[in-house]
């Protein structure tokens, strides 16, 4: 699992930018598929999503030209990843190819199968508009979802979103990033910190202290023009949805079927995380900085989440500490009780983890 717990549950638990410097060489991206593993989940979901859901997955803003984000994005894929994805230059923005799900976009936008055996991606690859083609095969590649954030006016331009947490990337489109966490609950710490949170993640400040990471109410100190440094965020939540795709369409609102005691809860409750990371954009011809921000999203059963007891513990005290608001807004009020008393159980070592 890509979810870092002891960066990510915190007690009390708090609605908070908390962001953390990456290692040098930490890689961000995670291959969909990898030979003789099989696909990941993450494949097979966006697929059907991309198939039924185009329109509210990839989006962007009149006007916004995507392209160095693109290719910068691409290029990171191809640096750290070079088995999984490739990048031949040639005329406009060359061939990208993904050797594991075999398949390339040519210079002319056009689809070509270079033999690994995926019919379907080729289908929705003809399927799609060309000027989303390279969009989709990137997406399908790798478990990210992403996003362009444009350091000049602090917006959402561009999205390739097709395993959301609990919200609706069209209407997130072309808002600003405080704007985008607005119906978040309890929000004031991210809010607040909008600004300098989008200006530190596209490169346009440096922190002045060589600190390992800022502290955990904020992004840190201001900073300097000119940050290289890359950041990494991890969010978590406890919900009766299995799936990775989560758009609010398509998850039923009653979550939890009622009367069911706390081991029948605990067993339909899965452990939803999500690892956030920021790739700088270089600017191009003096214009704006911009950072593509990168979203892994895991769900695992509650049962089989956590290694250790001490886990279970801390969770448990997070979720006890959790506002009326943002319990509410997680849609956790009804089954937080259940949940503690499990949580407590399994931090005693009374329940045993499933493997």
């Amino acid at each position: 699992m890509s979810f870092h717990f002891d960066a990510g549950v915190h007690v009390p638990h708090r609605m908070q930018p908390g962001l953390r410097r990456l290692a040098p060489g930490a890689a961000q991206l995670t291959p969909s598929v990898v030979p003789q593993r099989g696909a990941a989940r993450h494949l097979r979901e966006k697929l059907a999503v991309l198939w039924a859901f185009r329109d509210q997955a990839l989006l962007r803003a009149p006007g916004f030209d995507a392209g160095p984000a693109l290719q910068a994005l691409a290029a990171h894929a191809a640096a750290e990843h070079p088995d999984a994805w490739r990048l031949i230059h040639g005329k406009a923005g060359g061939q990208w190819q993904a050797p594991w799900l075999g398949w390339a976009i040519d210079e002319d936008e056009q689809p070509h199968d270079i033999g690994t055996g995926w019919p379907e991606i080729g289908t929705l690859l003809h399927d799609t508009p060309p000027e989303w083609r390279r969009t989709v095969l990137l997406s399908l590649a790798f478990a990210e979802d992403f996003a362009v954030i444009d350091g000049a006016t602090g917006t959402l331009p561009w999205l390739a979103v097709a395993l959301p947490s609990m919200w609706a990337p069209e209407t997130k489109i072309g808002r600003s990033f405080a704007e985008a966490h607005a119906p978040v609950a309890d929000n004031r710490l991210i809010v607040g910190a909008a600004p300098q949170l989008v200006k530190l993640v596209t490169g346009g400040m440096a922190p002045e202290t060589p600190a390992a990471s800022p502290p955990q109410g904020g992004v840190g100190p201001l900073g300097r023009p000119g940050g290289t440094d890359r950041w990494e965020r991890f969010v978590w939540t406890l919900t009766a949805h299995p799936r990775l795709h989560g758009h609010p369409q398509r998850i039923d609102p009653a979550r939890w079927p009622a009367g069911l005691d706390d081991d029948a809860l605990a067993a339909q409750t899965w452990w939803r995380t999500e690892r956030q990371t920021f790739i700088p954009v270089p600017a191009v011809d003096g214009g704006p900085s911009q950072a593509v921000f990168t979203i892994l999203v895991d769900v695992t059963p509650l049962a089989q989440a956590f290694s250790q007891p001490a886990q279970a513990a801390r969770v448990h005290d997070a979720l006890a500490s959790m506002s009326e608001a943002v319990l509410a807004y997680r849609g956790l009020t009804q089954a937080q009780a259940p949940l503690l008393r499990w949580l407590a159980r399994r931090a005693e070592d009374r329940i045993a983890p499933v493997v």
